[in-house]
């Protein structure tokens, strides 16, 4: 019998199996040879791609045995027989290997490991995915694999490689959501799309905020820039159809007619403007060395403990500012109704709704993605691209990690505020 175990009871270290020594002794001898004549570790005929066409190599003929029921090189028992075999090039993560597929004279054997008419092993397209949802363009993960694996990968190839991720997609957009969130925020991002001529069109993205205090992209959705309370509706509608029963506060930053649609899908949801785009949408009236000073005199505006607090604050800024720039005192005016709720929340809210990382950098990431690529063919190759972005977030399984460091006395206030509005609606 093989001796398997690690360790003898005297101490001493047991003999390794049989299997493990043949293996140690083959990596011996290829990596003698290797050193003996020069061989790279990677690269075309590198020691890992002789590794590699080894291994595929006895894969094939060990399918092939069981195919046609005989070893090699014993007498066919079968109507179907052993035919030789042809050349195949494969790319692999090491590189493109040169390996011969073996034959049966019948033509019946469709091999598993290396399927007929595929020249690439399934590694490759999760790279080049991976390389996509990164922000590299089809020109740059085509000069990648030239360069790491000198290889010619065409840009149509790369594209329809990406294209198998649509599917995942469709089931990621429909995929069943909570029942309640205590904050959904709804924000936009503009990118460039060829149809029939280059213009911009906006990708709306609804990040929510769990009950766990988890962020959780709801889904992507493709507009015209002319979107009002129909447009809305259907979106909105959406999202309760996929199980959402209840939203607390969704924040947003005026987009038409979506207050008009949150109050039909969600009666009892309070619609906040977004604070973050309110000061960013400010600066923009004014010049770059008096940014500091709005800041400044804003900021007693939206930390006010009243409304009443808030108003007296905005007058004085008013005061201060409104000769210079009138455009950023009409703009708070004109925002006032939906900047008004904030300041009923308890601090705890009052953080959730002002943390800004989650949607910022969310929106940092599509914007390197739409930066690297100029602009799109057509609105699906644009959500496609946002959505790899969306999966690079996560790539180990463990982005919906909580956002908030004093989540639980958010959860608390959410539920005091809402009179059990989030613990009813996670029943």
């Amino acid at each position: 019998m093989t001796e398997t175990i690690s360790e003898q009871q005297d101490g001493r270290p047991a003999p390794a199996s049989a299997d493990a020594v043949d293996e140690q002794q083959l990596a011996g001898q290829l990596v003698e040879q290797a050193r003996a004549e020069g061989l790279r570790l990677t690269g075309p005929d590198g020691l890992l791609g002789r590794l590699t066409k080894l291994v595929l190599e006895s894969a094939l003929e060990a399918e092939l045995t069981e195919h046609v029921g005989y070893e090699p090189h014993e007498r066919a028992g079968t109507d179907n027989s052993r035919n030789g075999s042809r050349a195949k090039t494969v790319l692999t993560d090491v590189g493109p290997v040169h390996i011969d597929v073996p034959r049966d004279r019948a033509s019946t054997f469709e091999p598993k490991i290396v399927p007929k008419r595929q020249r690439r092993l399934s590694g490759v397209d999760d790279m080049v995915v991976s390389l996509t949802a990164k922000g590299l363009t089809t020109g740059e993960v085509q000069a990648h694999l030239a360069e790491v694996y000198g290889t010619e990968v065409s840009k149509q190839t790369i594209s329809t490689i990406t294209d198998r991720v649509l599917e995942g997609m469709a089931e990621w957009q429909n995929r069943p959501l909570d029942p309640v969130y205590p904050v959904v925020f709804i924000d936009c991002i503009n990118v460039k799309i060829r149809d029939g001529q280059v213009a911009n069109r906006p990708i709306y993205a609804a990040l929510a905020v769990t009950v766990d205090g988890e962020r959780d992209i709801l889904g992507l959705w493709a507009g015209d820039g002319g979107e009002g309370a129909k447009y809305w509706l259907r979106v909105l509608t959406e999202i309760r159809n996929r199980g959402v029963r209840d939203c607390l506060i969704v924040v947003c930053d005026g987009l038409t007619g979506l207050p008009d649609a949150i109050s039909e899908v969600w009666p009892q949801a309070i619609t906040q403007t977004c604070i973050v785009h309110l000061l960013r949408n400010s600066f923009r009236y004014a010049s770059r060395r008096d940014w500091a000073g709005i800041a400044k005199d804003l900021k007693p505006v939206y930390t006010a403990p009243t409304e009443a607090a808030a108003l007296d604050r905005f007058a004085e800024f008013a005061a201060a500012w409104e000769t210079r720039y009138p455009a950023i005192v009409r703009l708070w005016e004109n925002a006032w109704a939906e900047f008004v709720p904030f300041l009923a929340f308890d601090p705890e809210i009052r953080t959730i709704i002002c943390t800004t990382n989650a949607i910022e950098s969310l929106n940092a990431r599509f914007r390197r993605a739409v930066k690297a690529r100029g602009h799109f063919p057509n609105e699906q190759a644009a959500l496609k691209y946002l959505y790899l972005t969306v999966v690079s977030l996560d790539p180990t399984g463990r982005g919906r990690q909580r956002w908030s460091n004093r989540w639980k006395k958010a959860l608390n206030a959410f539920d005091i505020t809402f009179d059990g509005r989030l613990s009813a609606g996670r029943k």
